[in-house]
């Protein structure tokens, strides 16, 4: 009998919920909470009761878009960790009294992992060592990967991840939330970019640091704001947070060989960003589809499908390290 995931995702601000079977998604239904965006960030107790309110519904379209009755499903996958404890625990509850009901397995799902794996949806997972970029609003990790389950992290930010300093600036200039959209919006307005720091480009390592440039903006701002100002320095930080990037990826890849560089996360999906980053030194620069860049069930699907046969215990972690996973067994 062929495997039909359901994928649950709940980790932060996306109430997410789809359906992988015979290598393809079935359904991939995505609800985006707006009423953050009044706050200028997630709110993670509206976030948590925003989910219980959502989850049913999204549940029954992902099944009525899939064309399946609930007893069709062999498995359920759901994100366990790492992410905001109240959404998850919402997120896993429900994932765990749906599985008692149908009486099919419970996945616990790494929410960094299924990102790493977001551009293989409906193909096979590589069996050869790649390189991550792993880029999001809690995220900046380079993660080495010589199997699914086996993960060596090489670098991370020592402060602010990347989509965070995307998100604090842009409420700074008075953009609304997301921050990283209305920031590349912005900054393709003008060619001029306000000249901000790059830091920890002297090292020879792999860490990162990006407080300093948010904080270098919001001093600019704050010294003489105009419209003009604005544009230039939504420009200058996305062009000082690629570089920093490239340059910390380029030591990563001199040190660590691989053909394949994934760059996931929801600031893999900046175009200048992504330009910036295909001029790395190796043969293949992959990225997810747009949609499956930012948070989505889809990966959580996909990534149940190859786990289906793991023992990884199911515990809820606000913090789950990808080096403490254990590659899934061979079924």
């Amino acid at each position: 009998m062929e495997p039909i995931v359901l994928g649950i995702e709940t980790s932060c601000d996306e109430t997410a919920v789809a359906i992988y079977s015979k290598g393809k998604l079935l359904a991939n239904i995505i609800h985006s909470q707006e009423q953050h965006n009044e706050y200028g960030g997630v709110v993670p107790e509206l976030a948590a009761r925003e989910h219980l309110t959502l989850l049913p519904l999204v549940l029954n379209k992902a099944l009525k878009e899939a064309r399946i009755t609930p007893d069709q499903l062999t498995h359920i996958a759901c994100t366990s960790g790492p992410g905001l404890i109240g959404a998850l625990l919402v997120g896993t509850n429900f994932a765990s009294g749906f599985a008692k009901g149908l009486n099919i397995p419970l996945i616990p799902i790494n929410h960094l992992e299924a990102h790493l794996a977001a551009p293989f949806i409906g193909e096979a997972f590589p069996n050869e060592p790649f390189i991550t970029l792993l880029i999001s609003g809690g995220h900046t990790q380079i993660i080495l990967t010589h199997q699914l389950g086996q993960h060596q992290l090489l670098g991370e930010t020592l402060d602010d991840a990347a989509g965070e300093a995307f998100d604090k600036t842009a409420k700074i200039l008075g953009l609304s939330y997301p921050g990283g959209p209305e920031i590349e919006q912005l900054a393709q307005t003008t060619e001029t970019a306000y000249p901000l720091p790059r830091a920890l480009l002297r090292r020879k390592d792999c860490m990162m640091s990006f407080s300093g440039v948010k904080t270098a903006a919001r001093q600019a701002y704050e010294n003489a704001p105009s419209e003009a100002l604005k544009a230039e320095i939504a420009n200058g930080l996305q062009q000082c947070i690629a570089e920093q990037l490239y340059r910390k990826l380029a030591l990563a890849l001199d040190e660590h060989p691989v053909n394949k560089l994934i760059v996931s996360g929801g600031v893999s999906a900046n175009s200048y960003i992504r330009n910036r980053l295909s001029q790395s030194n190796v043969a293949q620069v992959l990225y997810p589809e747009k949609e499956h860049c930012t948070d989505n069930a889809a990966m959580i699907a996909y990534l149940g499908y190859l786990r289906r046969n793991s023992h990884e215990p199911f515990l809820v972690r606000a913090r789950w390290p990808l080096e403490s996973l254990t590659p899934p067994n061979k079924a």
